[in-house]
């Protein structure tokens, strides 16, 4: 008898499969913010141009394994909440394509070797704090605030904050005030970023039981927080060329950009179409990217 007459297709294609799936787990698109926004905080450091090119090139890998480590714990404690969300039902663990004891374990020993790799190879401070981030993200934001508080994001959002810290920190070694702004940045476009989403996945979250501010507050107090976020979040885009740490074409930059942030956000405040919440939530990620993205260009200039 031909065995191989009997072999499910899906069983002879499950290693490519497997790798995909694994690689789904980094939760990849997040993965790219942080690592760019980690480069940039890299690149405004002082002394960047006196780090081997192989350092800054670990400092980044560790950089985007934390982040999909923390991706994977992630998925692996909320597989239960992703099954009943549109948006997230088609992960692999609730598709069945990863055990979840498998996506723990990934996600442990990729955080842990990120920690150690970049201690060892760059400096113990832009280790720790990658390791707090981690512990941020998976523990306080994932595990607790997410499922009991609506302020979930806004103090959750810390998490995501601290890439251009830790690139920083890699290349000096130290604090310092630019790193905090930058910080701040991310901290305060975060709550405005994440309502836009939840206000056209606001079903998904009530499906899923999750206190969005969406879902307890209502759209029309959702609307009006982003708007105060926002308001905070331009001056502080601002303040590194207020205070001398950044030149005119970050300045600039900053300035347009946010302009359009906040005419994005009145849009979503003056219409109950979905499509400006969708239009808001798009242009927020081209917004962190644009922005961060001059904060290389001024520091190169």
């Amino acid at each position: 008898m031909n065995n191989s007459a009997t072999i499910n297709p899906q069983i002879m294609n499950a290693p490519e499969s497997a790798v995909s799936d694994y690689y789904a787990l980094l939760k990849p698109k997040v993965m790219s913010l942080v690592v760019f926004t980690g480069f940039a905080g890299m690149v405004a450091a002082p002394g960047i141009q006196d780090i081997h090119p192989f350092l800054a090139l670990i400092a980044m890998l560790c950089l985007a394994l934390g982040a999909g480590a923390a991706g994977a714990i992630n998925m692996w404690y909320d597989r239960d909440i992703d099954a009943v969300m549109n948006r997230t039902a088609s992960r692999p663990i609730p598709q069945g394509r990863i055990a979840p004891s498998d996506a723990l374990a990934f996600g442990i020993i990729m955080s842990l070797a990120s920690i150690v790799i970049m201690g060892l190879a760059l400096n113990w401070l832009a280790a720790g704090i990658l390791a707090f981030a981690n512990f941020f993200y998976v523990v306080i934001y994932t595990m607790w605030l997410k499922r009991s508080t609506p302020q979930n994001i806004v103090i959750g959002g810390a998490a995501g904050a601290f890439p251009p810290m830790i690139g920083w920190a890699a290349v000096t070694g130290d604090f310092a005030v630019m790193p905090t702004i930058l910080f701040l940045i991310i901290f305060f476009w975060t709550p405005p970023h994440f309502w836009a989403l939840s206000l056209f996945a606001n079903e998904d979250y009530k499906r899923a039981k999750i206190p969005m501010l969406t879902v307890t507050h209502g759209e029309a107090h959702t609307k009006f927080q982003m708007i105060i976020y926002t308001l905070i979040l331009l001056p502080l885009s601002l303040a590194p060329s207020f205070i001398g740490l950044s030149g005119p074409i970050y300045g600039v930059s900053a300035a347009i950009l946010g302009a359009l942030f906040l005419l994005a956000n009145i849009r979503v405040l003056q219409t109950e179409d979905l499509k400006a919440a969708k239009v808001m939530f798009g242009y927020s990620v081209f917004y962190l990217f644009a922005l961060f993205l001059m904060v290389m260009i001024d520091a190169a200039a």
